[in-house]
C-alpha cells in the first residue's frame, strides 16, 4: 500500500480491528465499513486481507530495527548500547500496542512466504540483542550463561509493556522506559562480581 490518505485510512482501520476482532473474524467488509468503502473498491487500494496484515506486521518490524540500529549507533559502550536498544524497545511497544498485540498474536495467520519474511525480520531482531549481550561478556561488563535466553528475556519483558502500559496510568512512559532498560542490565548480570 501506498503512504496515501486513503490507504493510511485503510491500515489504521485494519489494524483496529485485527486487534479488536482478530484476523479470521475480520473482512474485507468490515474493513471497508470502517474506511466509508464498499468491500470490492476496497481492492483498488490494496491486494488482499493477508497483504494488509503482512505490511501491518513487516512494518513494525522494520520500525522495531531501523530504532535498535539508531539507538546503539549512539556509543560504543557495551552496557549503554544494551540499555539504548532496550529502552527503544520498551518505548516503541509503549506507543505501538495494537501494532504489537497483532504482530505477536497474528503471527500464526500469515501465509507463506509473508510468514518466513517476518520469521527472518524477528530473528534478526532478536540477533541484534543477542549481539549486545555477546560484546557485554567480551568485554567484561555482563555476565550470562545464555546470551540467547538473555536476549529473549530481554525482548518478552519490553514486549510485556504493550500489554499493560496506558498514557494515563499511574507510571509515565519515561519511568517505565528507564527502569526497563535498569531491568534489561540486571538480567545480563552489569555490575556483577566474576
Amino acid at each position: 500500500m501506498s503512504g496515501s490518505p486513503r490507504s493510511d485510512d485503510i491500515r489504521a482501520a485494519a489494524l483496529d480491528l485485527f486487534t479488536r476482532r482478530g484476523y479470521e473474524a475480520t473482512t474485507m467488509a468490515d474493513i471497508g465499513a470502517a474506511v466509508g468503502i464498499r468491500g470490492p473498491s476496497l481492492y483498488k487500494h490494496v491486494a488482499s486481507k493477508q497483504d494488509l496484515l503482512a505490511g501491518l506486521i513487516t512494518g513494525a518490524m522494520n520500525d522495531l530495527l531501523a530504532l535498535h540500529r539508531a539507538a546503539v549507533a549512539t556509543t560504543a559502550d557495551p552496557v549503554e548500547r544494551l540499555r539504548r536498544a532496550t529502552e527503544a524497545h520498551v518505548r516503541y511497544h509503549a506507543r505501538h500496542r495494537k501494532e504489537a498485540f497483532v504482530g505477536t498474536r497474528e503471527l500464526r495467520s500469515l501465509q507463506e512466504p509473508h510468514r518466513s519474511d517476518v520469521l527472518a525480520l524477528r530473528a534478526a531482531y532478536e540477533s541484534g540483542f543477542r549481539e549486545l549481550v555477546n560484546a557485554g561478556v567480551e568485554a567484561g561488563r555482563f555476565r550470562v550463561a545464555s546470551a540467547r535466553l538473555t536476549s529473549y528475556a530481554i525482548l518478552d519483558l519490553g514486549m510485556g509493556v504493550a500489554v499493560w502500559f496506558r498514557e494515563d496510568g499511574e507510571i509515565g512512559e519515561d519511568a517505565v522506559v528507564w527502569e526497563y532498560g535498569e531491568l534489561a542490565l540486571r538480567i545480563a548480570g552489569a555490575g556483577l562480581p566474576d
